[in-house]
């Protein structure tokens, strides 16, 4: 992409996504993800009905008066994107492919973070981690992490998520929160899923497309797999095959919601016909 056309892009997205991220989403995103904790503010006299398991003993004995601790909720997050970049992330039939839905949902993500002072970092995965872009904060770094997401070119298009969730879980020390978006269609991951979900909050955005849902009666077409680059012919006016085609998506509909589930993931299903800040203010709402 020539980089004037790419800063064109960068632009755009960022007047879209910063607009509605200040409008819209701020206010839900900092309701819905908490601090790690509670972190010491300052110390202030014993007061009656004050816990005396907060009693500052050193402070006490310097001034022969008891003194407590008091604590606030420690509002700074660090904040990861793992975000698809294999070969599946091109297809698309509507108004977007789904690495375009993708890429503007990481930035929405990125500007909500910054503006409750988080820090903002990614992983980019294929069947490996292509990139990592440690979390830091300010608007200088979201630009280049959507200047990545729009212009980043992957080694391999294939795709595996227990590569970049068992990266996430040893490169990121602390506890912070991260957002998985992608497709989900990937080989087995539940055990690297509940290793990184029992470190971090962990939250799932399945991107799809409504042809991926089910198949059109258009007659013979030719899809081609473009993760592996296999082509194959369909006949789409067979009503068995439009009903096979649509189990193994409710099959894998399924068995992914339960393997969220049983890992205690949220998760968001986003259309790339739909808009998705419903889905993702509905996400939020109910965390």
């Amino acid at each position: 992409m020539e980089a004037t056309e790419l800063l064109k892009k960068v632009r755009r997205i960022e007047i879209k996504t910063k607009g509605l991220t200040k409008h819209i989403f701020a206010g839900e995103y900092h309701s819905a993800f908490k601090g790690r904790g509670i972190a010491f503010s300052e110390v202030r006299e014993y007061q009656y009905g004050d816990d005396i398991r907060n009693i500052d003993w050193n402070v006490t004995a310097r001034f022969n008066h008891p003194y407590i601790k008091i604590f606030e909720e420690e509002r700074e997050l660090t904040v990861m994107l793992l975000v698809d970049v294999s070969g599946s992330g091109s297809f698309g039939t509507s108004i977007a492919f789904k690495r375009d839905i993708m890429t503007e949902i990481a930035a929405v993500l990125s500007f909500s973070a910054i503006f409750n002072n988080d820090k903002i970092g990614v992983i980019f995965f294929s069947d490996r981690v292509e990139k990592f872009i440690p979390p830091l904060k300010g608007r200088k770094h979201i630009l280049r992490i959507i200047r990545e997401l729009l212009d980043f070119q992957p080694e391999s298009n294939l795709t595996r998520l227990d590569v970049p969730l068992r990266y996430l879980t040893n490169a990121i020390k602390k506890k912070c929160t991260a957002f998985i978006i992608s497709d989900f269609m990937a080989p087995d991951f539940e055990e690297a899923l509940r290793i990184a979900s029992n470190k971090h909050d962990i939250v799932a955005l399945k991107i799809f497309d409504p042809v991926e849902r089910s198949l059109p009666d258009i007659g013979m077409i030719k899809i081609m797999d473009s993760e592996s680059g296999k082509e194959k012919w369909i006949d789409t006016t067979s009503k068995y095959t439009r009903m096979e085609y649509e189990s193994w998506w409710n099959d894998h509909i399924s068995n992914l919601t339960n393997i969220l589930r049983r890992c205690g993931v949220d998760s968001s299903m986003i259309s790339t016909d739909e808009d998705y800040v419903k889905p993702l203010m509905k996400l939020f709402k109910t965390r």
